[in-house]
């Protein structure tokens, strides 16, 4: 049934295309007949083209575990509250990007920090090629920009990690035992007593042979937290796996580097100047408030591009 889906959709796309195709060649017609049809011709080549970049960014995806949905990890860096700040503008960012995507994106985990921003922040994000999209989008993200937390309004840089996994279902096995698992609960909640429980719902799973960590407390049932976490686990523990076997070729998350200076893949400076720049691709893109807000399908299709021609960077486009 999802296979049927997935090719259902694709024909969806080329019938979408065809008709776009027809309606520009009509308009074209007509222009040519003297009738005034600019910017309804501007707007459909406009269409097509995005159209279009979203299909190609598709054909692009060929790993094994693309089509699956995502769970993003977030962990701010060194510089504590700015660093903070930075995670909670990043995980909007991805937030803003899934609902634009059409995507569904749930809150897993989420610790608030002491004064503003997260110490860290969990979600999953259900569509198809969910993970295949946003691997692009593991490393170390840097910001520079004048601080809102410092009264001399110096210009500070902070940095923020993010890594993907993808979702796995039920289809694949993998082999958890019981005493392998310490599980604990905790009372969960937020940010000036918000969502507080009264009973200890959210859940901490750790897999003490490999140290993995999740934590879950977006349900208010202790049970359904577990059940979610599990979730993530499995996931998490399939991701492990294939780390280990692919360590040598380095082609997910290219080496734990420090959450600092030097390590990362992509700069959002907005002083002096306003710029958002992939380190890898050299991708760059001057409306950083636009990207803040989401729009970050451009710097996933060159990584994609890059990806397909063997870690060379694509021509930019002029």
């Amino acid at each position: 049934m999802r296979e049927r889906k997935h090719l259902e959709g694709e024909l969806a796309q080329v019938r979408e295309l065809q008709r776009r195709t027809d309606d520009i060649a009509a308009y074209f017609e007509l222009a040519r007949e003297g009738e005034e049809v600019g910017p309804e011709l501007k707007r459909e080549i406009t269409e097509l083209r995005e159209l279009a970049d979203k299909l190609e960014t598709e054909v692009l995806l060929s790993g094994q575990n693309d089509a699956l949905s995502a769970i993003l990890t977030i962990h701010p860096g060194a510089g504590g509250t700015e660093s903070q700040d930075w995670a909670e503008m990043l995980l909007r960012m991805y937030l803003r990007w899934a609902e634009r995507q059409g995507f569904e994106a749930t809150v897993n985990d989420l610790q608030p920090g002491e004064e503003a921003g997260i110490k860290s922040a969990t979600i999953t994000i259900n569509g198809e090629n969910a993970y295949g999209l946003l691997t692009s989008e593991i490393g170390v993200h840097r910001l520079v920009r004048i601080s809102p937390f410092d009264q001399a309004k110096r210009r500070h840089t902070s940095f923020a990690s993010v890594f993907v996994s993808p979702e796995i279902d039920e289809s694949i096995d993998i082999n958890i035992k019981p005493e392998d698992l310490r599980i604990d609960t905790y009372r969960s909640g937020g940010r000036g007593g918000q969502h507080v429980n009264t009973t200890d719902s959210a859940v901490r799973i750790t897999h003490i042979p490999t140290g993995i960590v999740v934590s879950c407390q977006n349900e208010r049932s202790q049970h359904k937290n577990r059940e979610r976490g599990m979730k993530i686990l499995r996931s998490k523990l399939y991701e492990h796996e294939l780390e280990k076997k692919r360590a040598e070729t380095k082609k997910v998350e290219d080496a734990k580097l420090d959450i600092d200076f030097g390590s990362q893949i992509r700069s959002y400076v907005l002083q002096p100047y306003r710029m958002v720049k992939d380190v890898r691709t050299r991708h760059e893109i001057g409306d950083v408030d636009r990207v803040l807000d989401g729009d970050i399908n451009p710097f996933i299709r060159a990584y994609l591009q890059m990806r397909r021609n063997g870690g060379s960077a694509p021509i930019s486009e002029s």
